[in-house]
């Protein structure tokens, strides 16, 4: 077993179409220049980087951190670190600067691909890894030893290289976003990339498309099912500021079948199409993940791809991925009134091979199935799942697993740490995270469904719940952040939209007892993918705010 062998049998049945291409600079017209790579060269060179690594020493079980940016280099060190067996340590560079450098500590890593800053920052702080010692530079060397990649990529084809590894070895460790805790670093097997592979054929793709991928680590398993991948010109640390017309030209350039980004890469794209009239012809299936995406996105989006084109919403997390999906048309057409009344956001059905049960809430670890206690339809609890895609522990802040692990007979059930509820269908209703919940004199209330009241006034752009105070007694304040061309000039102004917004509270019997709203410029969100938004912070401000 070895997921990189997916990609040789791909190479071998289209050796000549593109696998992987991303932009790399204008051309004298100031057209974009592309750095392409067929299946049959992506095959290859991570032939050559698997054989590198082994003399480097690198043995299967190794961990080796990767800082190359998204392109064709990146998805060849990944399958090239797989076909090795050796651990790709994969941590979001935007995570900040104490959280990356805390995340390669915990990792103990043995060594790093990576560009020339990586590199630098590598020898200048060296004591704090002293085990790494394996060394490729993206780029070019500088002060340190160790192959370049552009000298193994040279080097003869020393033929297929992807080890036979059993289901349980490592494959990676993927940190998660740090957006609701310190990131951890996620074990995934090769067990667990394949089954994901296969759960991603659900939603209908087919070898030979082309997909617009505005998430690098998406794009990996594209590979693997014979998909073209297209890295558009954008700054994948921070999709929020992604230019909309650039995005708009790739998918037109490559003729894209599909794409994925985060709500925040629709916003923009859709505010940009909507007003000139574009539609994105080519695109069969557009999904958007990362944060809970709105009806009102799911609208504005509809209108800028045809109508035969699907939209899907797929929901999951790092420790467990994908777990459930759900269209626009099924949005629309069924469960948008409820959200919009406060009911949470239904993020559908479980995929094939995914267990989930609702959970009654507890903060304390469970360590068995039979200690915790499942709810039944309509009750808001926290959700667990379990399937072969769900990865079975930490390796770093290790204390985390026995919260969020519950084991039954040789099976682990992941705590999401979502709460919400099941309906009639068996389909989710995300409420917010658990640790999100305010807790007031009067009982908990839930982002998601507080927020979507005040979401619906046309001046606001998103929202956040918060609880000032200690729990059990925490006062409920709504922050509001408005579109930047409704934020109220002046004191009057600003009155007359929170009074708005309070009304709009009032009248739904859920948010009936909130009447503490504050408006603010721009929320704090999420580095992954610029969508979550970080409530930690803003509760701190608000309680700042409540003092003056």
């Amino acid at each position: 077993m070895n997921v990189a062998q997916r990609l040789s049998e791909m190479a071998a049945a289209r050796p000549d179409q593109p696998a992987v291409a991303a932009a790399v600079g204008r051309g004298r017209a100031g057209e974009w220049q592309w750095s392409t790579l067929t299946f049959a060269e992506l095959d290859r060179h991570s032939d050559r980087m698997a054989a590198a690594l082994r003399r480097l020493g690198a043995l299967p079980g190794s961990r080796l951190a990767l800082f190359v940016p998204a392109g064709p280099a990146f998805v060849v060190c990944v399958f090239g670190l797989l076909k090795a067996g050796v651990m790709a340590v994969l941590i979001d560079p935007g995570m900040g600067r104490r959280n990356l450098l805390g995340c390669l500590a915990e990792a103990r890593i043995d060594g790093l691909i990576g560009v020339p800053a990586a590199h630098a920052i590598r020898r200048l702080l060296r004591r704090r890894w002293p085990s790494s010692r394996f060394h490729v530079t993206v780029g070019r060397r500088w002060f340190w030893g160790g192959p370049t990649y552009q000298q193994i990529v040279s080097e003869p084809w020393p033929g297929p290289q992807a080890q036979d590894l059993p289901p349980e070895a490592p494959a990676a460790m993927i940190f998660t976003s740090g957006s609701t805790g310190p990131p951890k670093g996620v074990l995934y097997q090769q067990a667990t990339f394949l089954h994901q592979v296969q759960a991603l054929q659900v939603f209908g793709m087919q070898p030979g498309e082309v997909d617009l991928a505005c998430f690098p680590l998406f794009g990996l398993f594209n590979a693997a099912l014979g998909l073209t991948t297209v890295f558009p010109p954008m700054d994948f640390s921070r999709p929020g500021t992604a230019d909309p017309a650039e995005v708009v030209a790739a998918v037109e350039h490559w003729q894209c079948s599909q794409a994925f980004a985060s709500p925040a890469v629709w916003e923009r794209v859709t505010g940009y199409c909507l007003p000139r009239g574009l539609v994105l012809g080519s695109l069969r299936r557009v999904a958007s993940a990362g944060a809970p995406v709105s009806p009102r996105l799911l609208e504005m989006l509809s209108k800028c791809l045809p109508p035969q084109a699907e939209i899907h919403t797929p929901y999951g997390a790092t420790e467990a991925l994908p777990v459930a999906d759900i269209t626009a048309g099924e949005v629309l057409g069924d469960t948008a009134a409820a959200h919009r009344a406060g009911r949470g956001i239904c993020v559908g059905r479980r995929l094939p091979e995914v267990a989930w049960k609702v959970i009654r809430q507890t903060p304390e670890g469970i360590p068995t199935l039979d200690q915790a206690e499942e709810l039944g339809t309509g009750e808001i609890g926290e959700l667990i799942v379990s399937g072969p895609m769900v990865t079975r522990a930490y390796l770093t802040g290790e204390s985390h697993n026995a919260l969020s692990k519950i084991h039954h007979a040789g099976e682990v059930w992941h705590r999401m740490g979502d709460v919400g509820y099941l309906d009639a269908q068996d389909r989710f209703w995300y409420c917010g995270r658990m640790t999100h919940r305010v807790d007031t004199a009067f009982g908990p209330l839930y982002t998601e469904c507080c927020e979507a009241i005040v979401n619906e006034h046309p001046s606001i752009r998103r929202s956040a719940l918060v609880g000032v105070g200690p729990r059990g007694e925490q006062v409920p304040v709504i922050v509001a952040e408005p579109w930047p061309a409704a934020f109220p000039r002046g004191q009057a102004a600003t009155a007359t939209l929170v009074q708005e917004l309070c009304s709009l509270l009032a009248a739904n019997e859920t948010t009936r007892r909130i009447d503490t709203v504050l408006l603010h410029p721009s929320l704090p969100v999420d580095t992954r993918h610029n969508a979550k938004i970080f409530r930690e912070q803003v509760a701190l401000w608000a309680a700042r705010r409540l003092r003056r």
